[in-house]
């Protein structure tokens, strides 16, 4: 099922996540034991992890991972995994075998990426060539339409046999999450923000889109798709 909701700016989309959120964990976790989510990286998204850090959360029931990642050291300045420790988990002294990001250190992304894949294939306890479900996937969308480090045109958007494959931004390579894995998720939460992002966005809702010039139009995933959008970004889209 697909959701599109219409915020009036930026500080209400986040007030709205932080709402849904919040609620999705406490009822998930009245039903299994742990939780899983995935983060997004960029600046939308930032505010939120600073309003959950003021939470009070069972984090030990809490694993966290991420989308996708920068090919970078994990304490570098662009790193999603450093942003979010930053608003988030190192605030709420989340525990730290909860903490799962992507590796960046072998010098090789390729060996990286298949080395998550196995990290996530034995958290989750699924063999090879079966698909983990996260519980959550928040994801953001770039003004290009890329979602995660899935960009337009990219080899990346073709890898359907592994979890997790090498996404490339202008010659950069990242970690990403696959369409086969987001696409199994139980809730995926786009967070969208700013009139640059209208374009994108309407040729995502058009019937006549390209998925492979705006990627994140391929995100269907089997369980709940919500697309949180202030009214900068929305104003042309209409809710359903």
């Amino acid at each position: 099922m697909t959701q599109v909701q219409v915020l009036s700016d930026k500080p209400a989309l986040i007030a709205h996540a932080l709402d849904l959120i919040v609620d999705t964990i406490n009822t998930t976790l009245k039903e299994k034991e742990r939780l899983t989510i995935a983060l997004a990286g960029g600046s939308t998204p930032k505010p939120l992890y600073e309003a959950l850090a003021e939470k009070s959360l069972p984090l030990e029931k809490i694993h966290i991972f991420w989308g996708d990642e920068r090919y970078v050291p994990g304490d570098h300045p662009d790193s999603n995994q450093r942003m979010a420790r930053q608003a988030w988990l190192d605030r709420a002294d989340f525990p730290a075998a909860n903490i799962h990001p992507m590796p960046t250190g072998s010098n090789d992304p390729s060996l990286d990426a298949q080395t998550h894949n196995q990290e996530l294939e034995a958290f989750f306890g699924v063999k090879a060539g079966e698909l983990p479900m996260f519980d959550i996937i928040l994801l953001g969308m770039g003004d290009d339409g890329h979602t995660a480090s899935l960009f337009p045109q990219t080899e990346a958007l073709t890898i359907s046999d592994r979890l997790i494959t090498v996404g490339n931004k202008d010659g950069q390579p990242r970690l990403t999450f696959t369409y086969p894995l987001i696409n199994n998720a139980r809730y995926v939460i786009f967070l969208v923000a700013g009139e640059n992002k209208r374009p994108a966005l309407a040729e995502i809702f058009s019937p006549d889109g390209d998925e492979t010039l705006y990627p994140a139009k391929a995100v269907k995933p089997q369980g709940e798709l919500l697309w949180l959008l202030d009214e900068a970004a929305g104003e042309q889209v209409k809710e359903i």
